[in-house]
């Protein structure tokens, strides 16, 4: 019987979507020897590679332009410049314009599935980097000095021997399991509906979060003045919202975002998603790493679950591209750069774990003394300068310690 193949690389990233594809890019030019495995045919979307639009920090459209992924995409990112977040039946309103900051623009949103495809026209331009695609991981095992993965493809096996094993394979990674990672988990009994509304007003580049007693809708601007928008459903009105005609939809959409902007005039096709918060209780193991949605799922109140896996990336190659500089015989998988990576990620993976979660709890609560005082905290932050600008550095994805490729220049 012939023997597996038998491959070695410095690095392999599991999970060729939107934080792995991020993450292989990123370590292209780097001196380490780099291999992608994605589940996934290349002609085919991997998972999250879908109709859904994605709001792009600033910090995240600044990283992706350096890493020339930008101008891979079919449809250029529609500019955020205005954001206006507000509570149905709540006094109070927050409204931050780009211009006061002052920055050209928030963010902008581009389309799920056109950014997977800009990722993979940027990787084929990475000789560097090997990617093997579709093929699945069937087993991870540690050895002293690496791990030996365990790989099947259309046609055959083979072994693959990994100094540094990371693990960008979705909520439900495989390898965070098998690895031994605990996580906590929490059901917010909630579905995310999401679809694409034609409006009769231009949406002159604002994104809207506005917040019910039945969780959050919300408004991403898009080409061709369209909006992404997001409607989250309790589940035991998941099969009713499903059955309803577009036309149907639409007015129970209109019902629950009101009339701030304007009137809607057509609904596209919608998804429906349970709604999970899951979060690895650590990010390391020996020669090992998580990152995206294998380190943390969020609620997507505020469009950070995107953004917080891509800063996962883009520290982790910036500590391997340290580690390397200047010493071939270096070891990728350090315990000590371990150290460090967990380390960079702590604050902001904590500070946004609790903003997304915190948000998404307090706005659903209905005691009146709990109105009261969202009504009068939301008052108050729309006044203040200060705590507006912590909220726009926030949503910019700038809060913090920084990656080098997110320092603006």
């Amino acid at each position: 019987m012939q023997e597996p193949e038998l491959a070695r690389f410095d690095v392999v990233i599991v999970g060729g979507g939107l934080v792995g594809s991020s993450l292989a890019i990123a370590l292209s030019g780097s001196g380490w020897s780099v291999c992608l495995i994605e589940q996934q045919a290349p002609s085919l979307a991997p998972p999250g590679f879908d109709e859904r639009n994605l709001a792009l920090s600033r910090g995240s459209l600044l990283a992706l332009q350096r890493l020339q992924v930008l101008p891979h995409l079919s449809t250029p990112a529609e500019p955020i410049r205005r954001i206006d977040v507000s509570r149905a039946g709540d006094f109070g309103r927050v409204q931050l314009r780009a211009e006061e900051h002052p920055v050209d623009q928030f963010g902008a949103v581009v389309v799920a599935r056109e950014l997977g495809e800009a990722l993979r026209r940027r990787l084929q331009a990475c000789s560097d980097i090997t990617l093997r695609s579709p093929a699945q991981v069937i087993s991870a095992q540690r050895e002293t000095q690496s791990i030996r993965v365990q790989v099947q493809g259309q046609q055959q096996s083979c072994t693959i021997q990994a100094r540094l094993l990371l693990a960008a394979d979705g909520s439900d990674s495989p390898l965070r399991q098998a690895m031994g990672i605990a996580e906590t988990t929490h059901d917010y009994h909630q579905h995310l509906f999401v679809s694409v509304l034609q409006a009769a007003r231009a949406h002159q580049q604002c994104a809207w979060e506005r917040f019910t007693e039945h969780g959050p809708v919300a408004l991403l601007p898009m080409a061709q003045g369209r909006y992404g928008s997001v409607m989250t459903v309790p589940r035991n009105g998941v099969e009713a919202i499903a059955a309803l005609s577009d036309q149907d939809y639409l007015a129970c959409f209109q019902q629950r975002f009101g009339w701030r902007a304007g009137r809607f005039l057509r609904a596209g096709k919608r998804s429906a998603y349970p709604m999970r918060m899951r979060v690895a209780e650590r990010l390391t193991a020996a020669r090992f790493a998580l990152l995206g949605n294998a380190a943390q799922t969020l609620h997507p109140i505020g469009a950070q679950g995107f953004n917080l896996g891509l800063r996962d990336a883009l520290w982790m190659a910036q500590l391997l591209s340290d580690q390397r500089a200047g010493d071939v015989e270096a070891d990728p998988g350090d315990a000590g750069l371990l150290q460090r990576y967990a380390a960079a990620r702590a604050q902001d993976r904590q500070r946004t774990l609790d903003f997304s979660d915190g948000m998404a709890r307090l706005f659903v609560r209905q005691a009146w003394p709990v109105r009261l005082l969202r009504s009068a905290g939301l008052s108050l932050l729309g006044l203040s300068s200060e705590a507006k600008r912590h909220l726009a550095t926030q949503a910019m994805g700038l809060a913090g310690p920084l990656p080098a490729i997110l320092q603006e220049q």
